[in-house]
C-alpha cells in the first residue's frame, strides 16, 4: 500500500510517500512543491497543481491524506489561501482517481505518539524511528507530510482497510 501525505500551503507544500508491506514501512519519496512567490494567485495555484500531479504520476499512491484545514478566526485570510491550496491538491487527486482523506493535528499526534498534545519533537522522533531515517526530514513541511502518511497507515492498518473518518460524536453532560 502506498500513501501520499501532504502538508498543504501556498508557499511550501510538503509531501511524503511511504509504502507499507506486511513486514515493513519504507520511504519512497519526500520533498516540497514551492510555487514562485512573485506569481499571481492563479499562477501559484497552477504550479502547485502541476507539482503535486507530477508527484502522483511518479509515485502512484493508492491513498492520499491531507492535513485538515484549521485556523483561528483572527487569520481568515490565511484560511482562505490554505483553502485554495487544498482545493487544487484535492483536484489533482480526483483527476488521478485517488481518494483523499483528511486528518487533523491532534489525530496525527494520537496515532503516532498516543497523545493529542504531543510536541513536534516527539512527532519528528517517531517519523525518524518508523522510517529508519538518520535525521528528521527538512523542512518541517516534509516531516509533517510524512507524519500524516504514517498516522493514516497506523489508523488503516497494514491490511489496507480504510476506516470511516467521520467526526466522532462527543458526549454531552446533562444535569
Amino acid at each position: 500500500m502506498r500513501i501520499l501525505g501532504i502538508d498543504p500551503a501556498l508557499r511550501t507544500t510538503g509531501y511524503g510517500v511511504i509504502e507499507s508491506t506486511r513486514s515493513r514501512v519504507r520511504l519512497i519519496e519526500a520533498g516540497i512543491v514551492a510555487p514562485r512567490k512573485e506569481g499571481t494567485l492563479e499562477q501559484r495555484l497552477r504550479e502547485l497543481h502541476a507539482g503535486i500531479t507530477d508527484v502522483i504520476v511518479q509515485t502512484e499512491p493508492q491513498s492520499i491524506v491531507i492535513e485538515e484545514l484549521y485556523t483561528s478566526y483572527r487569520n481568515p485570510g490565511t484560511a482562505l489561501l490554505m483553502a485554495h491550496a487544498r482545493g487544487v491538491l484535492c483536484l489533482a487527486a480526483a483527476q488521478a482517481g485517488i481518494a483523499v482523506h483528511t486528518l487533523g493535528h491532534a489525530r496525527v499526534k494520537r496515532a503516532l505518539v498516543g497523545s493529542g498534545s504531543a510536541r513536534k519533537v516527539q512527532i519528528n522522533a517517531m517519523v525518524v524511528q518508523l522510517l529508519g531515517l538518520r535525521s528528521t526530514p527538512k523542512p518541517d513541511d516534509v516531516s509533517d507530510a510524512l507524519a500524516l502518511a504514517l498516522a493514516f497507515l497506523n489508523m488503516v492498518g497494514r491490511n489496507g482497510v480504510i476506516p470511516s473518518f467521520a467526526p466522532q460524536a462527543r458526549s454531552r453532560r446533562t444535569r
